[in-house]
């Protein structure tokens, strides 16, 4: 079995060929699935976010690295799974009514996987109810709105008061986040925390969750 250190390196170079190779080749040879996340690709996405906090790293090479370690979780999930391992925490995500931009998003539900959340992301232009639905349907603790417009921000609050109409406001924090939105604002509009980019978003996460 490979060196596993290659695995970290591969997932902050933002090789995906490499990094599934190097996963295959650590699961064959009976290496602990829950080791190689919390050991390697776990660090690594942490990297990769410092990286990009000081702009060392950019967005292309954020999404490079956010997709490596997809393809390795896709791998290693069922394993997890089958073994009981538990999440950090469990993630509503998706971009809000009457917007249909989900690269952002998309983003930042890589770094939460990557970040050890469960995540499930019930894509974009997706109504306060889509959301409530999926709070009863998954119980997560955190629920997370992106918008990325203007004209889209109200449907923030009321994302936020359809989960208090339904009785599950109590239940769940609410993170926002896109690129009109401020931390002032959200927390005016009643979201728990702002994350200003995806590589923000795991250690905002995490704090949320009490696994800071």
């Amino acid at each position: 079995m490979s060196d596993l250190s290659e695995l970290y390196l591969a997932i902050l170079n933002g090789d995906t060929k490499g990094t599934l190779a190097l996963t295959r080749e650590a699961l064959a040879g009976g290496a602990d699935p829950l080791d190689l996340v919390s050991r390697y690709m776990t660090p690594a996405m942490a990297e990769v976010g410092r990286l990009f906090e000081c702009e060392e790293y950019f967005v292309p090479e954020l999404m490079r690295s956010a997709q490596a370690m997809k393809g390795a979780l896709a791998l290693i999930r069922p394993l997890l799974t089958a073994s009981g391992a538990e999440p950090a925490g469990r993630v509503v995500i998706g971009t809000v009514k009457g917007d249909r931009h989900d690269i952002g998003k998309n983003l930042v539900a890589s770094m939460l996987e990557g970040g050890g959340f469960e995540v499930h992301d019930i894509g974009a232009d997706a109504s306060p109810e889509k959301f409530v639905q999926a709070v009863r349907e998954h119980n997560p603790d955190l629920v997370c709105l992106s918008t990325l417009l203007t004209v889209t921000m109200r449907a923030v609050p009321l994302t936020i008061q359809a989960l208090k109409d339904a009785g599950l406001r109590d239940r769940v924090r609410v993170l926002v986040g896109g690129a009109p939105v401020t931390e002032q604002w959200a927390l005016e509009v009643g979201a728990d925390g702002y994350g200003a980019n995806a590589a923000a978003a795991v250690p905002l996460a995490r704090r949320m969750v009490g696994k800071a």
